[in-house]
C-alpha cells in the first residue's frame, strides 16, 4: 500500500480559547489560553502521522492568511503528505472558534461552498490500508473503488446543526467497513435514548461500529460481540478534537493488525492524551508521549502491547 492512512474531509482552522466561557451579549470575557490549530479532518491528519502511520490528505484550503497558515503547520508534519491538498481560488478556509474548560466546549464556525472533499479524485488516487470519510452527504466517488482494492472504510459524522439526524445517513452505512460515531450522535440517528440499544441498531448495518463516550470511554460491536473500554483519567485542558484523535488512533492500530479490545485500548490512550494540551491537532502526541506515560504515570496491565509498540516508535524517532 502506498498509504497506511488517508483522509477526505473538510479542513478548519480553530481559533480555541481555554479557561472562559461564551459571554452574554454586550460582555466580554477574558480567556487564560491560546492557540491556533489545524481542525476538522486536519486533526485526524495530524495524529496519524504522529504515529508513525504514512498518512495522505485530500482537502481544500482558501487563498487566505489562514489557508496559507494551515498549510505551512500541516507541512512541517513528518509522515503526512500533502499531494493531494488544494487551494481555492473562490472559497475562504473555514474558520472554527472553539471556547473551552476541561469538561466541554462551544463552537463558533463559519465555512463557505468550495472547501468540501472533492468528489473526484485527482488523478490517480493511491492505495492505502485504511480511509475514513464524512457521511452527512453521500460518499465521493472515488471511495468505492478504494473498498473494493482493499482499503477499510472508516465513516463518521458531525455534529446536524439542523437537529433532523437525518436517517439517510444509516442507509450509506453498507458503504464503509467501521462506523465511529459518539454518543450522542449513535442515539440521535436511531431514534434510541440508550448507548448500547444505538450501537446494536448500528451493528445491524455496518460490520464494525464504535461509539466513543468522553470520559465514559467508549463501547463497540463487531461480529455481535461488544466490547467496551473506561477512559483513561488523565487532566483534561481541552477536548477539543479528541474524537479525532480517537479515530486516528483506532486506524493506525487496525493498520497494524491488533485485535478490537486493544485497538479501542490505543485509540482510547492518545484521545487521552491529547486533552491534555489545547487544541486537537496541537495536542496529538506521538510515541514518545505515550511511552513516558506509560513508563511515568499511566496504567501497564493490559498495555504491554502499546507499550512496545511505543519503544519501538520512540526509538525509529530517534534514529531518523
Amino acid at each position: 500500500m502506498d498509504l497506511d492512512v488517508l483522509l477526505g474531509g473538510r479542513l478548519f482552522c480553530d481559533l480555541v480559547f481555554s479557561g472562559s466561557s461564551l459571554p452574554k451579549p454586550g460582555a466580554e470575557v477574558f480567556a487564560d489560553g491560546f492557540v491556533l490549530s489545524p481542525g476538522g479532518t486536519a486533526n485526524r491528519a495530524v495524529a496519524a502521522a504522529r504515529l508513525g502511520a504514512r498518512t495522505g490528505l485530500l482537502a481544500v484550503l482558501g487563498r487566505d492568511v489562514f489557508g496559507d497558515e494551515l498549510a505551512r503547520s500541516l507541512a512541517t508534519e513528518p509522515n503526512l503528505d500533502l499531494t493531494w491538498l488544494q487551494r481555492s481560488d473562490t472559497a475562504r478556509t473555514a474558520v472554527t472558534v472553539a471556547v473551552t474548560d476541561e469538561h466541554d466546549r462551544s463552537f463558533i464556525t463559519y465555512e463557505e461552498a468550495g472547501t468540501e472533499v472533492p468528489r473526484d479524485w485527482p488523478g490517480t488516487p493511491p492505495t492505502a490500508a485504511t480511509c475514513h470519510v464524512g457521511m452527512a452527504t453521500d460518499l465521493p466517488r472515488w471511495v468505492g473503488p478504494l473498498r473494493a482494492a482493499g482499503t477499510t472504510v472508516f465513516g463518521g459524522v458531525g455534529w446536524d446543526a439542523t437537529h433532523e439526524w437525518s436517517p439517510v445517513v444509516l442507509d450509506r452505512l453498507a458503504d464503509v467497513d467501521v462506523f465511529v460515531p459518539n454518543e450522542v450522535e449513535a442515539m440521535s440517528y436511531t431514534r434510541t435514548d440508550d448507548v448500547h440499544t444505538a450501537a446494536g441498531v448500528l451493528a445491524e448495518r455496518v460490520g464494525t461500529v464504535v461509539v466513543t463516550r468522553g470520559p465514559r470511554g467508549c463501547l463497540a460491536i463487531h461480529d455481535g460481540s461488544l466490547v467496551e473500554e473506561p477512559a483513561l483519567e488523565v487532566p483534561a485542558i481541552d477536548p477539543t478534537g479528541a474524537g479525532d484523535v480517537f479515530v486516528a488512533g483506532l486506524m493506525t492500530a487496525t493498520r497494524l493488525g491488533w485485535d478490537l479490545r486493544q485497538r479501542l485500548r490505543f485509540a482510547g490512550l492518545v484521545a487521552s492524551l491529547s486533552v491534555r494540551g489545547l487544541g486537537g491537532a496541537a495536542s496529538a502526541p506521538g510515541p514518545r508521549d505515550v511511552l513516558r506515560f506509560l513508563e511515568d504515570e499511566g496504567p501497564r496491565e493490559g498495555f504491554d502491547l502499546v507499550h512496545d509498540w511505543a519503544r519501538s516508535g520512540s526509538q525509529e524517532q530517534e534514529e531518523q
